[in-house]
């Protein structure tokens, strides 16, 4: 099965695709305000974003900071052997575990980067053992903390030119 294509969008859709991905709480009266649109226009192409498989959820983000025990890890995983069974096999198991937040196939020395989010190092320790210790397939990873959450955002581009 091929992947859907890329869809076709005009300068109102990258707009309003930004102002989403900034903020997806806003009514469709401030969307269309903001873009030039009636908020049923808005809604229309929001509902054909959803349609086209290229708007894949909304939800709400919290601030790390302010919540007391939670602790991020940043863990850089290097695979023992290289297939694609393998890779398909470690993916999955990323895809599955609640501690995983996020999940990057990486070029260079290392596979991959995988950012762990849990409830105080206790936690931690358990789910880097489960996930990364008990795997015979990992050469090795490495466990890095988070401190502080500079800057944190999953805002995608929609063009490669400015319009």
């Amino acid at each position: 099965m091929s992947p859907k294509p890329a869809p076709v969008l005009d300068r109102l859709d990258h707009k309003l695709l930004a102002l989403l991905q900034a903020d997806s709480g806003r009514t469709l009266e401030e969307l269309g305000d903001t873009v030039g649109l009636s908020p049923s226009a808005v809604q229309r192409r929001i509902a054909r974003y959803r349609a086209d498989g290229l708007l894949l959820r909304q939800v709400a983000v919290l601030d790390s900071g302010r919540l007391d025990s939670v602790v991020l890890a940043a863990v850089f995983v290097m695979l023992e052997k290289e297939s694609v069974d393998l890779h398909r096999a470690f993916k999955d198991r990323m895809r599955t575990a609640p501690e995983v937040q996020q999940c990057y196939d990486l070029a260079g020395s290392r596979d991959y980067l995988v950012i762990v989010a849990v409830t105080g190092m206790k936690a931690c320790r358990e789910a880097v053992d489960r996930l990364f210790m008990t795997d015979p397939n990992i050469k090795r990873f490495d466990t890095h903390f988070v401190f502080d959450a500079v800057k944190t955002g999953l805002a995608l581009p929609t063009t490669g030119q400015d319009h």
